[in-house]
C-alpha cells in the first residue's frame, strides 16, 4: 500500500531523539497550557480551578498520543510534517480561545465550539496519521481501531456541551475525558503499543515538564498586571524562583535519569504498558501540579503589587493553587517514582501529603508569609530527598561490594 500522494512515513530509528520540530510543537502545546492559567486567574474560585483541571487534562489527554505518533515515525518528514503544522494550528487556535471557555456568544463559532472543534481536528489528524503509518503493520491496526472508537464517541459530548454551555457543558466535557481516558486504557490492555525509542518517549515528556515549570518564573512578570515587582513582590518572585528550583530538582536530578534506565531495562513487550503507565498518568499530573504552583505564585505576585503592602490574607483559591498545586507534584511524583524504579519510602508519602494540612493554614497568613512558607517546605523535602538517595547510593555500592 503506497502512502498518502505516494509517500510512505519515515519509521522513527530506535537511537530517535526528540527533533527540533517536536520541540516548535511542545512549545505551541505549553502556550496553551499558560492560557489556562489565564482562564483561572481571570475569575478564581472552586468551579474555576475545576474547571481549569479540566481543561488541562483535555489537554494533555490530546497532546500525549503525538508523542507516540513521533515514536513510531518521523514527524518532521514529509506529509506527517504538513498533517502536524494542521494540528499545531488547532492547538493554537484552542489556546486563543481558551480563557473563554465557559463564555458563550451569539457568534456562530463562540470561544466553546471553537475551542471543541479545534480540539477535534486535533485527535482527527492523530487518528489520520497513526492508521497511515500502520498501513503495513497488522498489530498496530489492530490496537488503532479500539484506540479511535472511545475517542470519536468523546467529540459527541464535547460538542455537545460547547452548544449548551454553563453545567452541561463542564458535565459534559467530564464525560468526554473519561470517554477518552477509559477508552484508550481498555485499548491499550488488550492491544498493547510498542515502544520503539525509551529515549524519545522520555525526553518528550521531560521537555514538556522543564517547560511547565518555566512557566512559574513566567508568572513573576505575568502576575503583577499594572507595574514592575518591587520591595515585597520581588522578594516573592525570588521566593517563586527558589520554589520552582526545588520543583526542578525533585524530579530532574536524579528520578528523571534512573525512571529512562529502568524503563530501558525492561523486556520489549513491557516497555509500553510500563511507560504508558508511568508517564501517562503519573506524568501527566506532575505538569498540571506545575501549572497550579504557577497560578498560586501569580495570585501571590500580583496581590503584593496591585495592592502594595496587601496585609489580607491569601484566600482559599490561591491557597489551594499554591498548595494543592504542591501535594499533587509531589504525590504525583511518587507515583510515577512506583511505576518506574519501584521503591517509594513511608517518609516519602508523609511529606508529599504536608502540603494538605498546611493549606489552610496558608490561606489564613498573607500572600508573602504564605509563599515563604511554602518555600521553606519544599526546600526541606529537597534536603530530605537528598539524604535519601545517598543512602540508597551508599546501599548499592555495599551490596555489589559484597557480590
Amino acid at each position: 500500500m503506497r502512502g498518502i500522494l505516494g509517500f510512505q512515513p519515515v519509521p522513527a530509528e530506535v537511537t530517535h531523539r526528540t527533533t527540533m520540530f517536536e520541540i516548535f510543537f511542545d512549545l505551541v502545546f505549553v502556550f496553551a497550557l499558560t492560557r489556562v492559567i489565564t482562564f483561572m486567574a481571570g475569575s478564581s474560585g472552586a468551579l474555576t480551578l475545576a474547571q481549569g483541571l479540566l481543561l488541562l487534562l483535555l489537554l494533555l489527554y490530546s497532546w500525549a498520543p503525538y508523542i507516540w505518533v513521533g515514536n513510531l515515525v518521523r514527524p518532521d518528514v514529509g506529509p506527517v510534517r504538513a498533517a502536524t503544522l494542521v494540528a499545531m494550528a488547532a492547538v493554537f487556535v484552542a489556546a486563543l480561545v481558551l480563557p473563554d471557555a465557559w463564555r458563550q456568544s451569539p457568534e456562530l463559532f463562540d470561544a466553546p465550539l471553537t475551542l471543541a472543534l479545534a480540539y477535534v481536528v486535533g485527535r482527527a489528524v492523530q487518528l489520520v496519521i497513526l492508521f497511515w503509518a500502520s498501513a503495513t503493520n497488522p498489530a498496530l491496526r489492530s490496537t488503532l481501531r479500539f484506540f479511535a472508537v472511545p475517542v470519536v464517541l468523546g467529540w459527541v459530548p464535547l460538542i455537545i456541551g460547547a452548544l449548551l454551555g454553563d453545567t452541561a457543558q463542564t458535565v459534559l466535557w467530564t464525560v468526554a475525558l473519561l470517554l477518552d481516558i477509559g477508552g484508550a486504557r481498555i485499548a491499550s490492555t488488550f492491544r498493547p503499543w510498542r515502544l520503539r525509542s525509551v529515549d524519545h518517549f522520555t525526553e518528550r515528556f521531560g521537555l514538556v515538564l522543564i517547560i511547565a515549570l518555566g512557566e512559574s518564573l513566567i508568572s513573576a512578570g505575568a502576575g503583577p498586571r499594572t507595574m514592575a515587582p518591587v520591595g515585597s513582590a520581588l522578594l516573592a518572585a525570588l521566593l517563586g524562583l527558589t520554589s520552582t528550583v526545588c520543583l526542578w530538582w525533585l524530579y530532574f536530578d536524579r528520578l528523571a535519569p534512573a525512571a529512562r534506565e529502568a524503563v530501558g531495562n525492561l523486556p520489549a513487550d513491557r516497555q509500553a504498558n510500563v511507560a504508558g503507565d508511568a508517564y501517562g498518568l503519573g506524568h501527566a499530573t506532575l505538569i498540571i501540579g506545575a501549572i497550579y504552583v504557577a497560578l498560586g505564585i501569580e495570585e501571590v505576585i500580583a496581590q503584593l503589587t496591585e495592592e502594595s503592602a496587601h496585609s489580607g490574607r491569601l484566600g482559599w483559591e490561591a491557597a489551594t493553587a499554591l498548595y494543592g498545586g504542591t501535594a499533587l507534584y509531589l504525590l504525583s511524583r511518587l507515583v510515577f517514582r512506583r511505576l518506574t524504579i519501584r521503591v517509594v519510602y513511608r517518609a516519602q508519602v508523609v511529606a508529599a501529603l504536608l502540603p494538605l494540612p498546611l493549606l489552610p493554614i496558608g490561606r489564613s497568613l498573607p500572600p508573602l508569609a504564605a509563599l515563604t512558607l511554602l518555600t521553606a517546605f519544599l526546600i526541606g523535602v529537597t534536603w530530605f530527598e537528598r539524604r535519601t538517595d545517598h543512602r540508597d547510593e551508599r546501599r548499592t555500592s555495599a551490596q555489589s561490594g559484597r557480590r
